[in-house]
């Protein structure tokens, strides 16, 4: 079973979440806290293995909450929020945040979701990636040394892998662009997992803004 907190300072969407995932065989809905404060206190207590998180919430908001929450290794967060608060995208991926879907997300997709980052995968909605990556379009470039850093210990290929992993391509994108099988890339991106400290595929396309590498959305 996979053992999902759910935190929303809304009792009825909590309510609503609560009916959906329920619903589902190998979901368990845990608890719930209102704020960030008590789901960093919830998930010390009950082990989860997801957190369901919003961002605007009372005495902690949940990207503060998801940095202590991921940074402790307490559980793995998926957030879920509204479109207008897409600013706050990169600062909850950053923060730790494995997922970013929006609340309108169908029930399957929420239960699906949970189930990819209970297994240590990252999943962000495509409406939301391609933001992401408009917002990484415009912003200026990190400095050169900065780049060099991020880079050291990298070939050639893994920064190509990388590039393009940052442009949003799936695996098989990367294959085709490249002329290589799918599995040669899956096996650079294993790699690139490895090199940079990286948890997931989300935050290899963080890293790869802040190496300079984040060009224009595909």
């Amino acid at each position: 079973m996979i053992k999902v907190l759910l935190a929303d300072d809304q009792p009825l969407v909590r309510t609503g979440f609560r009916m959906i995932l329920e619903a589902e065989p190998d979901i368990e809905v845990a608890g719930e806290a209102g704020d960030g404060a008590c789901a960093v206190l919830q998930c010390r207590k009950l082990q989860p293995d997801v957190v369901v998180m919003d961002i605007r919430m009372p005495v902690q908001d949940g990207i503060a909450a998801t940095r202590e929450i991921t940074a402790q290794g307490y559980a793995r967060v998926l957030v879920l929020t509204t479109f207008h608060l897409d600013d706050y995208v990169l600062a909850a991926l950053r923060a730790g945040a494995s997922g970013f879907l929006l609340k309108d997300v169908e029930a399957v997709k929420l239960a699906e979701a949970i189930r990819v980052i209970a297994t240590g995968n990252a999943i962000v909605d495509p409406a939301v990636t391609r933001r992401l990556l408009d917002q990484f379009a415009r912003l200026p470039a990190p400095p050169a040394a900065s780049a060099t850093r991020h880079l050291d210990g990298l070939t050639g290929r893994e920064a190509e892998v990388l590039a393009l992993v940052a442009r949003g391509l799936s695996n098989a994108e990367v294959a085709a662009e490249l002329w290589v099988t799918e599995t040669t890339v899956k096996t650079h991106v294993h790699h690139l997992l490895t090199k940079l400290g990286a948890r997931d595929r989300v935050q290899l396309v963080i890293l790869a803004y802040d190496a300079g590498l984040a060009g224009s959305p595909s």
